[in-house]
């Protein structure tokens, strides 16, 4: 059972808003409608590909504020431009819920979306922040009542299409590209049947995947102007991104000789029994 003092974090992404919304800050702002970019035919496929979403950023971002309780992403999964994602969100324990297009243009995200946030701030009172991936204006009524519930809300948006309004009813709030600085970014991939045993890839290099998510952790954990983390807090922004994550698993005998053996990507403070560390100027 999660301690009293723990924070946890409930992440709720307008799938189709920030695939639309991407779309058009990389193209143009109305392009996604005007080439029918939904159905990922002809050339907008790759266009598509030139404005992908990179769902482990946000993910990571999310995980900074606490351990993720709930992950849910709301779209019309049928679409060729969301469907291409589906396999990276399952991979990373995101439930899908599916939003049928009526209108042909909005899918009623923001009713379904608002309804599940203000239902499960009432079912799950140790639920102390709630993500909201969108930037859609009608959101707005639902940050101010999750804030006025006692929820610290957090908002992710993308620029140029995200409401000046929607900014100002959260407590914190970041633009997508600001977050999207992964040097391997999750690409999403064509969707195809797959097998009926699922595959089990054993990493070859343990060393190597430590490294990874030391980096992945420190561009998501940035708690101090200057980019210092304590290495404690440090250490379970690696567990929250990779359960598995074990320095010894990696042959290091403790985590500061972990922080140490790789100065070239972080530096280490040592001040007594406090340890802070940051991501090295590149």
């Amino acid at each position: 059972m999660a301690e009293p003092t723990e924070t946890r974090v409930a992440v709720y992404i307008d799938f189709d808003n920030i695939v639309i919304s991407q779309y058009d800050n990389t193209h143009g702002r109305g392009t996604f409608i005007k080439e029918k970019a939904r159905a990922a035919g002809g050339k907008t496929a790759e266009r598509l590909e030139a404005a992908d979403v990179n769902i482990g950023a946000i993910l990571d971002f999310a995980s900074s504020f606490g351990a993720v309780a709930i992950s849910r992403a709301y779209a019309d999964w049928a679409a060729p431009a969301n469907t291409r994602y589906q396999k990276q969100l399952v991979e990373r324990a995101v439930d899908l819920v599916q939003l049928f297009n009526t209108s042909g243009t909005k899918n009623g995200a923001d009713i379904r979306l608002a309804i599940d946030v203000v239902e499960d701030l009432f079912r799950l009172p140790d639920v102390t922040h709630v993500v909201i991936v969108a930037g859609d204006s009608d959101y707005i009524p639902l940050a101010q009542r999750a804030r006025r519930l006692g929820r610290t809300v957090i908002g992710i948006g993308v620029a140029g299409s995200t409401s000046a309004a929607f900014k100002n009813a959260c407590d914190d709030f970041s633009y997508y590209g600001d977050l999207d600085e992964s040097d391997t970014p999750d690409s999403p991939e064509p969707v195809a049947i797959t097998p009926a045993e699922p595959e089990v890839v054993e990493s070859t290099d343990p060393k190597r995947d430590a490294r990874k998510l030391l980096v992945r952790a420190l561009r998501a954990r940035n708690d101090d102007v200057d980019g210092w983390v304590m290495a404690s807090t440090l250490k379970s922004q690696m567990k929250r991104l990779d359960a598995a994550f074990d320095e010894k698993k990696a042959g290091y005998k403790s985590f500061t000789d972990f922080i140490k053996a790789n100065s070239s990507l972080a530096e280490l403070h040592e001040d007594g029994q406090n340890r802070r560390v940051r991501l090295k100027s590149r």
